[in-house]
């Protein structure tokens, strides 16, 4: 890989590179955007696990703007919804109540993550059909729908 230029890389290698780099810089905030998006699902995968491990390594902050809900379920501790269009605002914040380090297998095994899942989808239909926000979903709630 080191005796290649970066337009030679795939893209999967190219986001490696570009999160190392990032993650080496030591910031105190990161900011990614969409960074997985072009990838293929398994590429995804892997690079979210990457992800998870540097910053278990590093426990920096970082800011990551996603538009998949899995994703987002996956690596966020704090969720911060926007409503829609050009005058979009912060509708929601939903706190992630998940343990760390996550694994996607343990996650998808809980009750609650289908019930915070489909909240958060809820609250992004709601908004692409009217402009004002939906009633935020709340922790309390995730634990009184558990079976």
């Amino acid at each position: 890989m080191g005796e290649r230029y970066p337009r030679e890389l795939s893209a999967g290698m190219q986001q490696r590179v570009g999160i190392a780099r990032a993650f080496a810089l030591e910031p105190r905030l990161l900011l990614l955007d969409e960074p997985f998006s072009l990838l293929d699902a398994l590429t995804r995968m892997e690079l979210q696990d990457e992800l998870m491990t540097l910053w278990e390594a590093k426990k920096r902050t970082v800011l990551m703007v996603t538009h998949d809900v899995d994703e987002a379920l996956l690596l966020a501790d704090r969720i911060v919804m926007m409503t829609s269009g050009p005058a979009a605002t912060i509708g929601q914040i939903l706190e992630v109540p998940f343990p760390r380090p996550r694994r996607r297998e343990e996650m998808l095994a809980r009750p609650d993550y289908f019930w915070l899942r489909d909240s958060i989808l809820n609250f992004l239909e709601e908004c692409a059909s009217h402009p004002a926000p939906a009633a935020a979903p709340s922790l309390e709630d995730a634990r009184d729908s558990r079976p």
